[in-house]
């Protein structure tokens, strides 16, 4: 007699490990670069995966006080706009010739494609974006022009779903051209970190290359057999202090409905307990972007936010409320890249 037993009910505890224990994690002799670096999620993925991330760069200033907070003492961080970064100056600082690096990391960033917006009506505009402004839509086009001076044997390029969606997908068949003109093989594959470790629910566009003259294929992870919940994530979770609460929110709270969406507010969702959370957004606290406690009218304190996006609990965020929700709701959850370059590792760069 057969037994049908679901998925989601044979995994392992939800554990990230702590910001000492990635630290102490053995090397595993290949070395990546990170541009448009946010605080530092995807850098923390590869660390989780072995690799040392030599060198990053972050524009913005409240971002890059937070990814200094967590770096390794080893990984330079650059503060420029990436228009005035060569790779000549990237291969200078650590020690590399064209060809040499293992992986070339980027998260362009993506409001100017997100479907979450009016994506059109920002595409060639100088707006604001975080603490400064700048134009956005072009900038995947800055990280194909490091790529070809660099020539990494391996890239991963991440964006917003909405990247190949409606209007946007002239933009990614442009992008997908150049990436190729530069002498890759290219995958490009819609990933959802909630089946990849991560108890959320977030789709994001991952480009994988790899330098045609090693002879081998890009490769993306293969979704796990199980997926976390938002009580998986805070199991013995130990808070230090209490969530910060929105004057606003009781009244917009009790009108989520029971699938976990505002009558009215379509992007207000009350969490629940037994799915993964829903996206976590940039901002918060305008009723039109947020994510709620189950059973509690106020927000996820941060504590909360970092289980839920696959952060370590000692990950330091600096900034207020608002700031550090905005880090986290930009980030590439940690543990989803540590899947992609795990993969990347196993099946590209250990055969090269």
């Amino acid at each position: 007699m057969w037994i049908r037993v679901e998925r989601w009910k044979m995994k392992p505890p939800y554990r990230i490990p702590s910001m000492q224990e990635i630290q102490e994690l053995p090397w595993n002799g290949f070395n990546a670069i990170s541009t448009f670096s946010g605080c530092g999620g995807s850098s923390l993925g590869y660390r989780m995966a072995g690799f040392k991330v030599l060198w990053a760069n972050e524009f913005i200033d409240a971002a890059r006080n937070s990814y200094n907070a967590n770096k390794a003492p080893y990984t330079i961080v650059d503060g420029r706009d990436i228009r005035q970064v060569q790779a000549a100056d990237i291969l200078n600082e650590i020690g590399l010739k064209p060809g040499e690096l293992d992986l070339f990391d980027g998260s362009p960033p993506c409001a100017s494609f997100s479907t979450a917006g009016k994506r059109e009506a920002g595409w060639g505009k100088v707006k604001k974006y975080s603490d400064k402004a700048q134009r956005t839509d072009d900038l995947f086009f800055e990280y194909i022009r490091l790529l070809k001076g660099l020539q990494p044997k391996t890239f991963v390029a991440e964006n917003v779903s909405g990247l190949v969606k409606g209007t946007a997908k002239g933009y990614f068949l442009e992008i997908l051209k150049a990436l190729k003109e530069c002498g890759y093989q290219v995958s490009c594959k819609i990933l959802d970190a909630q089946y990849l470790g991560v108890p959320q629910a977030r789709q994001r566009t991952i480009f994988v290359g790899v330098r045609k003259d090693l002879g081998l294929e890009p490769v993306h992870p293969k979704p796990l057999n199980y997926i976390y919940t938002v009580k998986d994530a805070w199991e013995n979770l130990k808070e230090s202090g209490p969530s910060f609460e929105h004057y606003k929110l009781y009244d917009r709270w009790k009108k989520c409905l029971p699938n976990g969406n505002h009558e009215k507010l379509i992007n207000l969702k009350r969490l629940r307990w037994n799915e993964p959370s829903n996206t976590i957004c940039q901002t918060w606290g305008n009723g039109t972007a947020s994510i709620t406690h189950p059973d509690l009218p106020q927000y996820p304190s941060i504590n909360q936010l970092k289980r839920l996006a696959g952060f370590p609990d000692d990950f330091i965020l600096i900034g207020q409320f608002a700031k550090q929700w905005e880090r986290i709701g930009r980030a590439v959850p940690p543990v989803m890249m540590s899947h992609i370059a795990t993969t990347i590792r196993d099946e590209i760069l250990a055969k090269t």
